[in-house]
């Protein structure tokens, strides 16, 4: 599949931008620019149905979410929320709509037998930074700033924390959402919100390496071992090692681990049977 016709396969938005390349990276870049990329109900809509047509195309093995302009993603999109409390409820019903619509997304990234990187070249607040911390990996720019600070605004960020109290350490997951501070895209490395910190204008060359390392991998096991990674990481230590003995062994009887051990064996490079 050509990467036209790979992203003639996905429902069109304007305030998304989508590209497949040659190699399986696709790119989704959230275009709402003069709204910081604000999450409203149609962009969640749209970037979970994007999603769910990547998982299906068999030519995507890489996700990539970046942004225009200045601003990654800034949460919410709070004139939207506002405009609501005109409603007959006083906005309940789409209050609860959006934040399940919300979690509809972040969940099907953590579900997404894809890997994710996000791309953050600027700043990064409350619901941003819940979709950060909700892809599996991240590479910023140090122009970056990562907070969960809907509580300058009288919101504590109550599902934001779900994603990024479970990549900080809890003190300092506590310390961002009571007092609103921004972390720095060097302090939001160091805590392991962020796996590398390049200059603004290395940004796209930084991601565009760290995915190409993974388009390397069998996307079977990838796949295998992102499921393993999220469920392990709830359990006990001695139920997550008997969970994971299975997994290793299912790994082993799948056949791009045969290609895989034959080619290490053999000093080649390994064609999976996944491509």
């Amino acid at each position: 599949m050509t990467p036209s016709s790979a992203a003639a396969s996905i429902a069109p938005s304007t305030m998304l931008e989508q590209n497949l390349d040659e190699t399986g990276v696709l790119r989704i870049t959230l275009n709402r620019p003069n709204e910081r990329n604000a999450l409203s109900s149609a962009l969640l809509d749209a970037l979970l149905q994007t999603i769910e047509h990547a998982n299906c195309n068999g030519s995507v093995r890489v996700v990539v979410i970046g942004a225009n302009g200045p601003g990654f993603c800034a949460g919410h999109d709070l004139k939207e929320i506002t405009a609501h409390r005109h409603d007959a409820d006083g906005g309940r019903l789409f209050d609860e709509q959006l934040f399940a619509s919300c979690t509809r997304l972040m969940s099907a990234i953590r579900r997404s037998p894809l890997v994710f990187i996000a791309e953050v070249g600027g700043t990064a607040t409350a619901a941003g930074c819940q979709l950060v911390a909700s892809c599996d990996m991240a590479v910023a720019s140090s122009a970056a700033r990562f907070g969960v600070n809907g509580i300058d605004s009288g919101l504590f960020c109550s599902t934001p924390m779900v994603a990024v109290a479970r990549n900080l350490p809890h003190k300092l997951a506590m310390e961002l959402l009571t007092t609103g501070r921004l972390m720095s895209a060097e302090e939001a490395r160091s805590a392991g919100l962020v796996n590398r910190v390049v200059e603004p204008e290395a940004l796209r060359q930084e991601s565009d390496a760290l995915a190409a390392q993974l388009v390397k991998r069998s996307r079977a096991v990838l796949a295998l071992g992102k499921r393993a990674f999220y469920a392990q990481i709830e359990m006990r230590f001695e139920e997550a090692y008997e969970f994971t003995e299975r997994v290793i062994v299912d790994n082993l009887m799948m056949a791009d681990a045969e290609e895989g051990i034959a080619a290490f064996l053999a000093r080649r490079t390994p064609v999976w049977k996944d491509r």
